[in-house]
């Protein structure tokens, strides 16, 4: 008998390791259906419709405008996607992730959902297979300009991807200022750094800081409005320019947060040598990047491959080892001094490199 129960033992635990592979294909071909169903609700306001409470499925499609039964299954779906909870039949409210998906809230990632369920990202990815055999950009290819060209030539989708950024920088903003010493520096530059979300993070935590935030006009254009709302103008200039061409002097700390993936190594090295030909000989630059293990860790899934992925399509950019980083820094003038992952549970590390003497 001992034997036929460790057999049905091993039997059942064959069958649900079956069941979880065939669980996890199915779940990523249809990663696509999840990413639209979360776009279209994302469009439709249904999670700021639903609010801090709980509504009807009839009741919201007369508020949208929308037939009865096919908004009752949209909401199912999202239900079923862990954004709602079907609290009775016919009526939803949102759950933890669901919340972050309404523009009121703190932490909110509703511009980061709908930049990357818009269709027009979609046009790079369709073009994968085409990326993989070339390593060219695809989205180059889909859109006949890059990424940041064609958001140049459309401001209200510049102002989107400026604050999906910031909500994206909002997280590693509110944890690295605790987590390295800024207090040793005078003045930080933060290089491509958008509407100064992490600048002004810092800054509101190192109350003796100054800052310079240096990005293009269009990367610039909310900025004022958040030094502003947050009482930092007087500590902060705000410098116009192209990382390509120059870097601003008067820091001793430079800050790169999100701007090294997007590119690929020449652009790198140019960017960082720019930086190098004004940091001050006791100066220091300080990356923030994820940062990719020598070999992919077995366990819990890691999107920042697929991010790696979108980089290559989307702007010809990519994710980085710390081989990769101690490379380019060394081939501007840079010696890595220190690599801190950022806490907790985040991918993000801080790269950190002093200028090597001529």
């Amino acid at each position: 008998m001992a034997g036929t129960d460790s057999s049905n033992h091993n039997e059942t635990e064959q069958a649900a390791a079956a069941w979880e592979a065939r669980s996890t294909v199915a779940r990523l071909a249809f990663g696509q259906m999840a990413a639209q169903t979360l776009g279209a609700a994302t469009r439709m306001g249904i999670f700021e419709r639903i609010g801090a409470g709980e509504r009807a499925a009839d009741d919201l499609a007369r508020d949208l405008g929308t037939q009865p039964q096919a908004t009752h299954r949209l909401l199912r779906a999202l239900a079923g996607l862990q954004l709602l909870t079907e609290t009775a039949p016919g009526t939803f409210a949102t759950t933890p992730a669901g919340d972050l998906l309404r523009p009121d809230v703190p932490g909110t990632m509703l511009a980061l959902a709908r930049l990357f369920t818009r269709p027009l990202l979609q046009g790079g990815w369709d073009l994968l297979e085409e990326g993989i055999r070339t390593g060219r950009t695809t989205f180059d290819t889909a859109y006949g300009t890059d990424f940041f060209s064609y958001l140049k030539d459309r401001p209200e989708l510049s102002a989107e991807f400026n604050a999906a950024m910031s909500q994206a920088t909002r997280y590693v903003a509110d944890v690295v200022p605790a987590h390295y010493d800024f207090g040793r520096f005078g003045t930080v530059v933060d290089v491509g750094g958008g509407d100064g979300t992490l600048l002004a993070g810092i800054l509101r935590a190192h109350p003796g800081l100054r800052g310079i935030l240096y990005d293009t006009a269009e990367g610039l254009a909310q900025a004022p409005e958040r030094f502003a709302r947050e009482g930092l103008t007087g500590r902060v200039t705000l410098e116009t320019g192209d990382f390509f061409a120059s870097a601003p002097p008067g820091g001793d700390l430079y800050l790169l947060k999100s701007v090294i993936h997007d590119w690929d190594d020449e652009r790198c090295t140019t960017i960082l040598r720019h930086i190098r030909k004004v940091v001050p000989a006791g100066g220091t630059l300080l990356i923030a990047e994820p940062v990719l293990p020598p070999a992919v860790p077995a366990g819990e899934p890691d999107l920042t491959y697929l991010s790696d992925l979108n980089m290559l399509v989307t702007v010809g950019g990519r994710e980085r080892t710390a081989d990769d980083f101690a490379a380019l820094c060394a081939a501007a003038g840079f010696r890595v001094s220190s690599l801190t992952p950022v806490p907790p549970q985040n991918v993000f590390h801080l790269i950190e490199a002093v200028p090597v003497p001529d």
